[in-house]
């Protein structure tokens, strides 16, 4: 290895957290560099302590960084944020002087679709669509607009549900994962995220064996009078424009409702996002794929619907079987969240 005097950097200050599996690796990764580079000292500094909190709070605004997250790398007047399979090299490079800056290269190193599977993104976004609370609207909606028998007003009114749809959730989502960064990383907000989920996910289990029995996260029955009068409106509304406003409309308070029938997904999904230090474009691009997923589902219904004029209704069984599936995975990804976190790290 190289002699001690050789090293530009000798010091690393890497702020970890208890239950970080990327922090992990990190330490399994700098103690075999301790063994190949003499004089390469290595302090831990876990942000749980109060004190280590704030030299890690102190550190980003200092050095700018645009997304604290752990692991956090300081090295001379460098820092780096996370760790993933280039990350070992800069490192080696800042200590040992082969590399001026890391800034350039980190940014490389984040691309828009990184370590967190695509795969993961996309199965989520389906199985989060498959809900039969907006997609009980887009169905009952589209058995009107059929009578229409006009493909394009069809298209058009039915489309902008979806697309504004998409939107809200995307909205959403991103407020969901700017909270989760201004908090930062707490073991208290994993567990209560967790045990949110499994109460969420067993209620959708438990309306597959007792619809309508019980506590439910469904559209109240009292409210569904309510939309069936808007969406007649929007269907006999002589003006496309008033159509594709009402509907726009109807499209964002359903979501709201949305958000009680799947919050444990998306709440969860970025809960998992924010483990993945990134750019900005990294973790929208990814929010984005979620959301495409997301109304993959009600955009093929569509389809369908302009193509075959057909009449397409979601039936109580149907509602059923959507509800176990998504209760079943809210419940996995839960019980994960609370006992087995670093499985939810791809």
């Amino acid at each position: 290895g190289a002699p001690p005097h050789t090293l530009a950097c000798p010091t690393v200050t890497a702020y970890v957290r208890a239950g970080c599996p990327h922090c992990a690796a990190a330490k399994a990764w700098l103690a075999e560099a301790q063994q190949r580079l003499p004089g390469l000292r290595v302090e831990y500094r876990d942000i749980g302590e109060p004190q280590a909190r704030a030299a890690f709070e102190a550190l980003s605004r200092s050095r700018h960084v645009q997304r604290p997250g752990v692991p956090t790398f300081a090295i001379c007047d460098e820092s780096l944020v996370g760790f993933g399979d280039g990350t070992g090299a800069l490192i080696e490079g800042l200590v040992t002087g082969r590399i001026a800056t890391a800034r350039e290269a980190m940014a490389a190193e984040v691309p828009v679709f990184g370590e967190l599977s695509p795969a993961f993104t996309v199965l989520l976004g389906l199985v989060d669509g498959f809900n039969p609370c907006a997609m009980w609207v887009l169905l009952f909606l589209l058995s009107l607009l059929v009578h229409v028998r006009s493909r394009a007003r069809i298209a058009l009114v039915a489309g902008t549900f979806v697309v504004v749809s998409g939107l809200v959730y995307f909205a959403f989502m991103a407020a969901w994962l700017e909270v989760y960064f201004f908090i930062g990383f707490s073991r208290t907000l994993q567990i209560t995220l967790g045990t949110l989920a499994l109460l969420i996910g067993a209620v959708h289990v438990k309306d597959f064996f007792a619809l309508h029995r019980g506590f439910s996260l469904s559209i109240p029955e009292s409210v569904k009078p309510t939309l069936y009068e808007r969406m007649r409106g929007i269907v006999r509304a002589e003006s496309l424009f008033a159509a594709l406003g009402g509907v726009a409309v109807i499209a964002v308070l359903v979501n709201l409702v949305e958000l009680l029938c799947t919050a444990g997904l998306p709440a969860l999904y970025t809960q998992v996002l924010s483990y993945y230090p990134r750019s900005d474009p990294g973790y929208y691009g990814y929010l984005a794929l979620y959301n495409l997923a997301y109304v993959f589902d009600d955009a093929l219904m569509v389809t369908i619907a302009v193509v075959t004029l057909g009449q397409h209704r979601l039936q109580e069984r149907g509602g059923r079987w959507l509800k176990l599936l998504s209760g079943a995975v809210i419940l996995v990804l839960g019980a994960l969240l609370l006992f087995a976190p670093e499985l939810l790290v791809f």
